[in-house]
């Protein structure tokens, strides 16, 4: 599996290059070359995984067994989510007149990017002590990105963690979160502005390929392809859970409202709609003052 700069401009890179990019030279963010196409019997068999899983065989398809063979990887994922504290990792709750809820709040920290950030830390540090190599992380954060980040890596020997958070903009218990690890590879401070406006320095810093190599950085915030590919698993579990059947033609759709700021979480629906079957999406947003939501062909974020 090779993945390519959405700008087209930059050499194409495998899932390790991927993992440890932030921006790709070009600017662009990193996306597989090709998407596979699953058959219905495929769907079948992952309709009866548990949600751990279901993350395995959606991965394995993204990342080659020549850069972390089968067993390896189930090993990584099952680390991964050894410290959630419900038995299922994630739990669809049933409501009433057929609305459910995905429970994506088990993780260390509360927030649902604990799913996909205690899976790419994984991935990290197992070609970190293949490659005898270290990298410092880079993460602007509102609370629960930074949080999430810390859980994931603190205390590893191959990797440092620099936490920018915006002051007075974070809740009280994800700002203590962040403020209270006492590790000596996580280092948090708190900057002037929002997070909207945190985020263009890092985006400079990452914009300079020569200092971004020279210095071994990398992100953790939603431009990392590995976070993409894990939250694809939320959209294929729940849609597994409220479908009567896999077999019906064609496959019936499901109606998901995803709450989400920037669009990190919708990110993995797009590519598993392509590779498997279409939702209807209507997107709970919460958007910056200066951008606004248009309809077509489902949500479409556009500045004003």
């Amino acid at each position: 599996m090779w993945y390519i700069s959405t700008r087209g401009m930059a050499p194409q890179v495998d899932f390790e290059g991927a993992l440890f990019s932030g921006y790709a030279p070009d600017g662009g963010l990193y996306m597989p070359e090709e998407l596979p196409q699953l058959d219905r019997e495929t769907l079948r068999h992952w309709s009866m995984l548990s949600y751990p899983g279901l993350v395995k065989e959606l991965c394995a398809l993204f990342i080659g067994s020549e850069l972390i063979p089968r067993n390896d990887l189930n090993d990584l994922i099952d680390r991964a989510f050894s410290r959630f504290r419900h038995r299922e990792v994630v739990h669809l709750c049933r409501l009433k007149n057929k609305l459910n809820v995905l429970e994506l709040w088990h993780g260390v920290t509360y927030a649902f990017k604990d799913l996909s950030m205690s899976c790419t830390a994984q991935f990290l540090q197992y070609f970190l002590e293949k490659r005898k190599k270290h990298v410092t992380v880079v993460v602007g954060t509102s609370g629960d990105t930074g949080s999430a980040a810390i859980e994931s890596v603190q205390g590893a020997k191959n990797m440092d963690i620099i936490v920018l958070l915006p002051k007075g903009h974070c809740s009280k218990i994800q700002e203590l979160q962040m403020t209270t690890v006492l590790k000596e590879n996580v280092h948090v401070f708190g900057v002037e502005g929002n997070s909207d406006e945190l985020d263009e320095p890092i985006k400079a810093v990452f914009g300079d390929v020569a200092f971004v190599k020279k210095h071994n950085l990398m992100s953790l915030n939603s431009i990392n392809w590995s976070r993409v590919l894990v939250q694809m698993a939320h959209h294929f579990f729940a849609y597994f859970q409220c479908v009567p059947s896999l077999d019906m033609y064609p496959l019936p759709p499901v109606e998901v409202v995803v709450p989400t700021g920037a669009g990190g979480n919708l990110a993995g629906k797009k590519p598993k709609g392509q590779i498997s079957f279409l939702h209807r999406f209507p997107v709970s947003f919460q958007l910056p003052s200066d951008w606004k939501c248009e309809e077509k062909e489902g949500q479409v974020l556009v500045p004003k």
